[in-house]
């Protein structure tokens, strides 16, 4: 065995710090969830895609590069449209640019929705994360 701090086991401060992150990284999830479901009928990976598609040029973006903002896999993403393509929220397009490609597109009533569920999902976040 060495004495390498690199792989000592955590303690004093260092486990206190890991221990708070961990917490929160169990419930924090599930909180930004709930609340985005209740005010705003939007997971919190739905949102991520409104409000990646809201700051992008046109608000489109490919589905590739929406995947790649959102840490998933094309087919979490696909699933994902799909359900807010559903809503009226977003639609998909061919790429101008690149046919093998395609875009989401958000909506005017995407965009909506968007601005409608901002508000609500800032104010978790200051309360729960900054605050």
């Amino acid at each position: 065995m060495t004495n390498d701090p690199r792989t000592a086991p955590l303690s004093g401060d260092d486990l206190a710090a890991w221990s708070s992150l961990a917490t929160v990284l169990e419930w924090l999830p599930a909180a930004l969830d709930a609340q985005l479901l209740r005010d705003s009928e939007l997971t919190h990976f739905e949102y991520g895609i409104l409000f990646a598609l809201a700051d992008a040029p046109d608000g489109a973006l490919r589905l590739r590069t929406l995947a790649d903002y959102a840490n998933s896999t094309l087919s979490r993403l696909s699933r994902a449209v799909s359900r807010l393509e559903s809503r009226g929220w977003v639609q998909r397009a061919e790429d101008p640019d690149d046919g093998r490609s395609t875009l989401a597109v958000l909506t005017a009533a995407g965009r909506e929705r968007y601005a409608q569920a901002a508000p609500g999902h800032a104010g978790t976040v200051r309360r729960l994360v900054l605050d």
